[in-house]
């Protein structure tokens, strides 16, 4: 084998990083002669280049081999390292007060971190998703929903569904225009495939990541590469919860690339009640407190609370048999 055949192969395998590739494909691929010693020596090339890291065996197929992505060590403590701070993410507000969550002080966000909100359906999901929208228009946020937009007849075009835009219309302390009634946020018609469509260094809300029952296994993934392809930004992850369940659908994949997550759960026939669940860094521990609100109009909330479990019946909702009294059987109470 000539030196020249050997940097021709090395040149081809550092342009498909990341993908399978086989030595029948390689042949034809470098134009190699079936007659000459490099039909053969190819492969023994081959294993050379896996001694090296180059390539790995793929799967059960003989000849078959992943191409390895090259990567650099990266450098840590240089004299030009930038110390950024932390993401001045703005949680939602109390309609009544206007003040912000109080807890959100106390939570850091870092650029590149996930906020996951794991809701049952018709208890506050969208209305907390619309919400940070808001309350971050500064930042030009981009917006995907599975209830957002609507195709227009049989054409490519999609339009703003009319309960997305009456909500906006709710949001009335919301600027959501410039000077000359543009957008100040990017409204993407996405269902599927969202890491093609995460816009980098934004914030980035998606109300909600839809898989199939058979694939929420593949959360992980979805969270884990939307993660990575924010960059500088925060992304803002809306999922599915069952009733008591304590985390969303997809269960502990959904957690594994979480730095933030909210859970939300029926509290009474007309509120809903907020978990803090998993929280990497914090000032003060929050994980765990639970807080109750109401929504007016779909999107304003209303008397947020943080509630506790009733000292009377122990967090029960019953005592001797019979409902709480002071908890009237919702097992917390005001704080």
């Amino acid at each position: 084998m000539t030196e020249q055949l050997v940097d021709k192969l090395r040149e081809h395998l550092r342009e498909v990083q990341g993908r399978v590739v086989n030595i029948r494909d390689l042949r034809a691929e470098l134009k190699i002669d079936p007659d000459s010693p490099a039909w053969n020596g190819i492969r023994v090339l081959m294993f050379r280049f896996a001694k090296e890291k180059l390539v790995r065996p793929s799967g059960k197929n003989d000849g078959f081999y992943k191409v390895v992505t090259q990567v650099k060590p990266v450098k840590v403590f240089v004299k030009e390292r930038e110390r950024r701070p932390p993401f001045k993410l703005f949680f939602p507000r109390d309609f009544n007060t206007g003040m912000e969550w109080e807890f959100a002080n106390s939570i850091v966000i870092r650029e590149g971190d996930v906020v996951t909100i794991g809701g049952m359906s018709n208890w506050g999901k969208t209305t907390l998703a619309l919400n940070f929208c808001g309350e971050n228009i500064d930042y030009e946020p981009v917006l995907m929903g599975n209830e957002y937009t609507t195709r227009v007849g049989d054409t490519d075009v999609y339009e703003p569904t009319p309960r997305f835009i009456n909500r906006l219309d709710n949001m009335d302390w919301v600027k959501w225009t410039n000077g000359i009634g543009e957008d100040r946020f990017e409204l993407l018609p996405v269902r599927e495939d969202y890491v093609e469509h995460i816009v980098r260094d934004k914030v980035n809300l998606i109300d909600w990541i839809n898989l199939d029952a058979n694939q929420l296994y593949n959360i992980s993934a979805v969270m884990g590469d939307c993660k990575a392809e924010v960059g500088r930004g925060v992304l803002v992850a809306v999922l599915q919860k069952g009733e008591n369940s304590n985390l969303p659908r997809g269960g502990q994949f959904a957690d594994d690339f979480t730095d933030c997550m909210l859970l939300i759960d029926k509290f009474t026939e007309r509120e809903s009640m907020l978990t803090i669940g998993k929280v990497k860094e914090y000032t003060e521990p929050v994980i765990g407190r639970k807080f109750a609100f109401g929504i007016m109009q779909g999107v304003k909330i209303i008397n947020f609370r943080e509630i506790v479990p009733c000292k009377s019946c122990h967090g029960a909702g019953s005592k001797g048999g019979k409902e709480c009294e002071r908890c009237r059987g919702r097992k917390y109470v005001d704080i």
